[in-house]
């Protein structure tokens, strides 16, 4: 087990180094309560100097509310600088409001107020772009590092619908710009709002209030739930040109909350990527039964192209086991029973019992077995033969070897065999004379070689019996 994970690149939070009075001295930066802020490319970004004091005097900066939050239960709740893409590289730390008691992480944008859209009447004539207070980037990775994300939108309207008469005249914009038409859930298949999946539209035909496109004032509001195509980017509206229609939006911030869990030993450079790896090169993960090796590009993201690349099989076992005994300086001639051995070369994790001949494997994984010897026949019978096998926990393996005369005379003939075996923890292998003629015995003298090894181990199944 050691060795094992001496191997294995080290795991550790990004918090799990952050001091309790670094904290403090967060919290204290978030109590200064006037922050200066800058554009860049759309978005409002923190000043560097702000950065750079709540930065004094602790090691790390944390990637979400949540792990504030857990590092220092007792943060209060209000605005503080986290990095979710990870400190060091992406994009710049934002500044953010942590809810403490749930750990959600908000993150607040130039449109929550409630708009009127005013009057036009095509589809999509009034088009509202949305600029939050941080980079796409950093929002993707924090919808990665969370357990669920959400937005909250509402609609006020007055004989202004999403939809009428088979024309969509509302919709939103996605993360990657594209076009969606849902108002609550995680269905983005379907046109629905918060009514048409609780059934309570006023009608009952319909599934949302606005588009019964009544003269009246009616509402629809929901939260959309599919973190993978959040946060909205962009609001549009339409059919609102008679001077009794009106459409007022107001959109909640972009809000993440949990964390995902990462179960047992880290299986790819996502999972190190969540742990808190920042810095870019080769680990170890564990495949389906096996070490293998990665490259992790962590200047990406985990759904961009090239953050995960391929390299190989990692050879690692936790019990190194292999052996070479022979028989030294006695003929053995005892059928159906283990070949017992009375030299040892090699016996690396003692498996192989030499009084009794029998190898126990130690882990489970695929292992070689080689058997080779000399047969000596007496000639007493026109023909004479001599039958081995290789034996598991008591079976005949059907794995052979076999060596025969012709003619009177003694004489000595020679046979091997070779075999590659998947074993479980505890299987019992062995060799055994299975047949041969009378007066024919195995040679002793150091000319019978029993060797082993084990080849690859199954480190999934073997991690649960160390």
């Amino acid at each position: 087990m050691t060795l094992l994970l001496a191997t294995l690149a080290p795991i550790c939070l990004l918090v799990c180094t952050w001091p309790t009075s670094a904290i403090a001295s967060m919290e204290r930066i978030a109590q200064l309560g006037r922050t200066r802020y800058g554009r860049a490319s759309g978005n409002i970004v923190a000043n560097d100097d702000a950065v750079a004091r709540q930065s004094s005097g602790r090691s790390g900066i944390p990637r979400t509310c949540q792990e504030a939050h857990l590092a220092d239960p007792s943060l209060s709740s209000g605005k503080y600088w986290i990095d979710p893409d990870g400190q060091g590289v992406g994009d710049a730390p934002i500044y953010v409001y942590c809810d403490m008691t749930s750990g959600t992480t908000s993150i607040s944008h130039d449109s929550q107020a409630s708009i009127d859209v005013g009057h036009c009447a095509e589809p999509g004539c009034y088009s509202r772009a949305i600029n939050y207070n941080a980079s796409s980037r950093q929002m993707s990775a924090l919808a990665e590092l969370s357990a669920e994300c959400h937005q909250s939108v509402q609609y006020d309207c007055n004989f202004a619908p999403f939809e009428f008469d088979g024309v969509s005249y509302a919709w939103w914009n996605n993360k990657d710009g594209s076009s969606e038409y849902f108002w609550a859930g995680s269905n983005s298949s379907v046109h629905t709002c918060q009514c048409g999946i609780v059934g309570n539209c006023v009608d009952a035909l319909l599934k949302c209030n606005c588009d019964s496109a009544a003269p009246v004032p009616l509402t629809d509001k929901g939260i959309i739930t599919r973190k993978d195509i959040l946060p909205i980017t962009r609001l549009n509206f339409g059919r609102t040109q008679l001077e009794s229609s009106s459409g007022v939006h107001t959109l909640g911030p972009f809000e993440c909350s949990g964390q995902t869990a990462i179960a047992g030993m880290p299986s790819s450079c996502e999972d190190l990527w969540r742990v808190g790896h920042s810095l870019s090169g080769l680990y170890s993960v564990m495949g389906t039964a096996m070490e293998e090796s990665v490259y992790c590009d962590f200047t990406k993201l985990p759904n961009d192209a090239g953050f995960q690349k391929w390299i190989g099989f990692v050879d690692v076992k936790s019990f190194p086991t292999y052996f070479y005994v022979e028989r030294g300086s006695q003929t053995y001639n005892q059928v159906n029973i283990p070949i017992p051995f009375d030299v040892e070369r090699l016996n690396i994790g003692e498996a192989m019992n030499l009084q009794s001949g029998i190898f126990t494997a130690p882990r489970t994984g695929k292992y070689f077995f080689t058997f080779s010897g000399l047969a000596k026949f007496p000639g007493i019978s026109s023909h004479e033969d001599f039958y081995c096998g290789l034996h598991k926990n008591g079976n005949h393996l059907d794995i052979k070897c076999h060596a025969d005369k012709d003619g009177v005379g003694y004489e000595y003939e020679t046979f091997s065999l070779q075999s590659t075996l998947p074993l479980q923890v505890g299987d019992q292998i062995w060799m055994e004379i299975d047949a041969m003629s009378p007066g024919v015995f195995l040679n002793g003298y150091h000319f019978t070689h029993f060797s082993g090894w084990l080849l690859e181990e199954d480190i999934s199944i073997s991690l649960n019996v160390i």
